[in-house]
């Protein structure tokens, strides 16, 4: 049975509010990314620079820390974008089911540029969409569409994490 759950994509997809919505609802906890990036990651993204492998590992490592920190079931949002980083959260989180929510590129350049507060600028969605490397659809990865009503989406991602956490057949 799977313990951590990462929802994954581009900034922009809905990766906090699914992976947030599907812990409350399943009574699990909630590990945000973005909130445990260095200050200096930030301030790079915030200045329409992205993100190099170099800036990314400590940041992932510290994602699993704290994941590992809490009790299960785990939701991370966490954007994942190339096998290599799936690849380092797979080794250190146990049973570690990827969640790809997925959408037009229209659909998340709309939802960044409605968003407040955030330091991700919709410009550096294109070098998002560059590095991204989606993962193949299996046992341990599912792939989920944005594109319908939210609540759609988050019902998807319950099943799916249900369905991880109580077996097959259930």
């Amino acid at each position: 049975m799977a313990r951590f759950f990462v929802f994954m994509g581009v900034s922009g997809a809905g990766k906090s509010t699914v992976a947030r919505a599907v812990a409350d609802a399943l009574g699990g906890s909630f590990v945000e990314a973005d909130e445990l990036h260095p200050a200096r990651n930030v301030e790079t993204m915030r200045a329409g620079l992205p993100l190099t492998d170099d800036d990314r590992w400590p940041w992932l490592a510290r994602v699993c820390e704290e994941a590992l920190a809490r009790t299960p079931p785990v939701m991370i949002s966490c954007s994942a974008l190339k096998q290599s980083y799936r690849s380092f959260i797979a080794a250190r989180l146990p049973g570690v089911v990827f969640v790809h929510l997925t959408g037009p590129d229209a659909l998340i350049r709309n939802r960044m540029a409605s968003r407040s507060g955030h330091f991700m600028p919709v410009s550096l969605l294109d070098s998002q969409l560059a590095i991204l490397e989606p993962p193949e659809e299996g046992p341990a990865c599912h792939r989920l569409s944005i594109g319908g009503a939210r609540t759609d989406t988050i019902a998807q991602a319950v099943s799916i994490c249900r369905r991880h956490l109580t077996g097959p057949g259930a």
